[in-house]
């Protein structure tokens, strides 16, 4: 194998990532440079073996004048991805609803994502919906088995149905795409299902019934915005058995998780300062780590000070 860039376990059997989620980066200012000092301390600190950019990358929304943020949406997202690029670790994305708006779109800005040379993200199959739904493999730390998967799928911008509003959501050729990929890796693994995980940008409704229903970590300080109707994504994870746990961004002032039928639904941290936040909940990144021949997940918070969040507050549901 020896390629640079596959993804393979540490030899003490760990596998880290970090997700970086919404920094919407426009046009390298300010805002965008506190992103990228947060980005680079996190990193530094972590030396992850993997970086997910999951979604609103960059945000090439319309100002309240009409006019647009971002300038140029190409050199914005090479701005956006340089901490990772520029040290040398692999790293992946999927799409969110702000990353081509405008002036630029999802095929041409994976144009410019396959430019860099630690990219690992794929443009995926042109006859299914979105751009970017693609699956990595994660080998052994002393063989050239895959014992890990990392599903990455484009979870769309906006709904397409007029009588639908709101965002978008993972489409049912997208879904079959997934089972395709999941039964044939299995095949592959003569019948072995390996420990799988998902990256999406806009949060599934389960991530809401998670939060209703069962004993949750971590803060909900805005709605999830999920789409309005759904093509079965989550039930077809959970008749494969192989996904334990999903990452999405979106909400930017939620951050919790909770295990649904035995899947972890994870909030990454909202990473990027050029859009909104909230007071005393400060921007940062969701750190992953799996271990091989495992099936749970690790995961944590690195801020953006430097300081770490291994135990995220417990919420409770309200039963009654």
């Amino acid at each position: 194998m020896g390629n640079a860039k596959e993804l393979r376990f540490r030899k003490d059997g760990t596998f880290t990532i970090v997700q970086f989620t919404d920094i919407h980066w426009q046009d390298g200012g300010e805002l965008d440079l506190q992103s990228k000092a947060a980005m680079e301390l996190v990193l530094d600190a972590e030396q992850p073996d993997f970086v997910m950019f999951t979604g609103d990358v960059i945000y090439t929304g319309k100002d309240s004048d009409g006019s647009c943020l971002c300038d140029d949406p190409k050199q914005a997202f090479r701005e956006a991805v340089a901490a990772a690029e520029q040290r040398g670790i692999p790293w992946g994305i999927v799409f969110g609803n702000h990353d081509t708006e405008n002036d630029i779109t999802r095929d041409e800005l994976m144009g410019e994502v396959l430019k860099h040379t630690y990219t690992l993200a794929e443009p995926g199959p042109r006859e299914i919906h979105g751009t970017g739904n693609y699956v990595l493999p994660v080998f052994g730390a002393d063989n050239d088995q895959a014992a890990a998967l990392l599903y990455c799928l484009d979870s769309g911008d906006y709904s397409r149905l007029p009588s639908v509003p709101g965002y978008d959501w993972i489409q049912h050729d997208q879904v079959q795409w997934y089972l395709e990929q999941s039964r044939g890796w299995r095949a592959r693994m003569q019948d072995e299902v390996l420990p799988a995980i998902a990256f999406f940008h806009i949060p599934l409704p389960e991530y809401q019934e998670v939060w209703d229903r069962e004993i949750c970590y971590g803060d909900k300080n805005e709605e999830v915005c999920a789409a309005r109707t759904q093509a079965g994504f989550f039930s077809a994870m959970l008749a494969q058995g192989d996904v334990t746990a999903t990452f999405c961004g979106h909400d930017h002032t939620n951050d919790f998780w909770g295990e649904l039928y035995g899947i972890r639904l994870y909030y990454g941290r909202a990473t990027g300062y050029n859009t909104y936040g909230k007071e005393g909940f400060p921007r940062g990144a969701r750190v992953i780590r799996l271990t091989e021949n495992e099936r749970n997940v690790e995961s944590w918070l690195r801020l953006a000070d430097g300081s770490v969040v291994r135990h995220q507050p417990e919420h409770r549901p309200v039963i009654g």
